[in-house]
């Protein structure tokens, strides 16, 4: 059988054998009564990576995040900064404003990420007026587009936003991506009031992710999730997935990550324009100064060899994400098929 490789997204990974064997055997308690010992391990595990006190296994980071959001915002009429690009604000279906009454700020920052001046130039502070909904809540993500958020301006907003009496989360999906090289993940965590952490993007787990901070936190968030109808019982054949992905699949992103430099140059010796830097596993295309050859043409040449590239991303960017199943013999087929495609453009002399 022929490979085929798919690179619209992380989460289109497949469990490996082996991953299905440590779910096939991992012992199981109920999850509701906090009796999995696998859920347990994988929490405390976690927790302690982040170097906070507790966390919440949950079915997705969408979930983890609207918790998150639900347990922080107790006291509405409230408001949220988050980027105008992140994931809570765009592909979580409108869950801060249908959960939690919350009204989310998008702020286009001057830069990639979010800067503290960012924050601070759109933070709306308590008011006796009552003409507004205060900000309680900061919301970053990191990776953002596979763009590492710099630890400098993590501490210097979770500074600001408690000086102000508010908190912060972190959207932390690819957070694993950001603390695969020389960082540790609790370089990033222990600025933040809580972050998500997904399994289920890059690690390789067929579903999954965790939410992190404060004990009593934690607690709430639990009981939410209850009332989300999140409660699972036998749920450590996933959480096992969970473990063997931090222990075997997350040393692998470093390679990973190489990988996606090394088509982010190849496709610019092909012509193509990044929209922006690649840092992690993910590379992003401007289509409007694509060469001669489209990046939707790209795609359709790729097809029949096996290689899945997405539809343009917000109508401006081919999103190309690699994850532990690419593999260089898929780089080769892309930029070969550029290469010759960009050859068969060129006139005849």
């Amino acid at each position: 059988m022929s490979p085929t490789w798919d690179l619209r997204s992380d989460t289109a990974t497949t469990p490996t054998p082996a991953m299905l064997v440590s779910m096939a055997s991992a012992p199981v308690g109920d999850d509701v009564l906090g009796e999995d010992p696998t859920v347990n391990k994988l929490e405390h595990l976690v927790a302690n990576l982040c170097g906070h006190e507790s966390a919440l296994f949950c079915v997705s980071s969408t979930m983890a995040n609207q918790l998150a959001i639900r347990t922080h915002l107790c006291n509405p009429p409230e408001s949220m900064l988050c980027h105008w690009d992140s994931h809570i604000f765009k592909y979580e279906s409108g869950g801060a404003s249908l959960h939690s009454q919350a009204q989310m700020i998008p702020i286009k920052p001057s830069l990639i990420n979010l800067s503290v001046q960012d924050i601070k130039s759109h933070f709306i502070p308590s008011n006796f007026l009552g003409h507004c909904a205060p900000t309680h809540l900061v919301a970053l993500e990191n990776t953002l587009s596979g763009v590492v958020m710099p630890i400098a301006d993590i501490h210097d907003i979770g500074q600001f936003a408690r000086s102000m009496g508010a908190l912060v989360h972190m959207d932390g999906s690819r957070l694993w991506n950001a603390a695969a090289g020389e960082r540790e993940l609790r370089e990033y965590a222990t600025h933040v009031d809580s972050l998500s952490l997904c399994l289920s993007k890059g690690m390789g787990c067929p579903v999954g992710a965790l939410l992190v901070g404060p004990r009593q936190f934690i607690d709430k968030a639990r009981h939410f999730r209850k009332a989300f109808g999140g409660g699972w019982r036998q749920a450590g054949i996933l959480a096992a997935a969970g473990l063997f992905a931090i222990s075997h699949i997350w040393p692998t992103m470093p390679a990973t990550h190489a990988l996606a430099k090394r088509l982010a140059q190849g496709l610019g010796l092909c012509g193509y324009s990044l929209a922006l830097p690649v840092h992690t596993n993910i590379v992003m295309i401007d289509v409007a100064k694509s060469p001669s050859v489209s990046t939707m043409e790209l795609s359709q040449a790729l097809k029949p060899k096996g290689v899945t590239l997405g539809a343009v991303y917000e109508g401006s960017y081919l999103r190309i994400v690699l994850h532990h199943q690419i593999d260089d013999e898929c780089i080769d087929v892309i930029l070969a098929t550029a290469n010759e495609l960009l050859a068969a453009r060129e006139p005849t002399k």
